[in-house]
């Protein structure tokens, strides 16, 4: 900190200016920390995947088969089941939020190209 007026004041313009046009280098350095820290919790994650495939017992490895079941019986059911019985019955059914599904649905298909990806170029590793 600057005792006397003048450099005070050519500190605090200094600071508006690295504010306003931050270094371009500071800049790639914030980028890619961030983007290291992704990528450290990411690796994080699929560390906790592998082990949970390998559990022997079903309540732990078997989540994600339960969650496929699940969007494949409701979407059974919003697209073909509820709206048959409906016709046949003459009475509408209640309808549900189809967003959080669709969100899960997706994220479970692309885990399961990832998956078909990883057996095609025979990267799977052991099981």
């Amino acid at each position: 900190m600057a005792l006397d007026p003048i450099s005070a004041g050519i500190d605090l313009v200094s600071n508006i200016i690295s504010k306003i046009w931050p270094d371009a280098n500071e800049k790639e350095k914030t980028k890619l920390a961030e983007l290291q820290a992704a990528i450290g919790v990411a690796m994080g994650q699929m560390e906790i995947n592998k082990e949970e495939a390998k559990h022997p017992s079903i309540f732990v490895a078997g989540w994600r088969p339960f969650i496929g079941w699940v969007c494949g019986i409701a979407l059974t059911w919003h697209y073909l089941a509820g709206p048959a019985i409906s016709y046949f019955t003459s009475k509408p059914l209640p309808n549900f939020d189809m967003g959080a599904l669709m969100t899960l649905l997706f994220g479970m298909l692309g885990l399961i190209t990832a998956r078909t990806v990883e057996k095609v170029k025979n990267a799977e590793g052991n099981r």
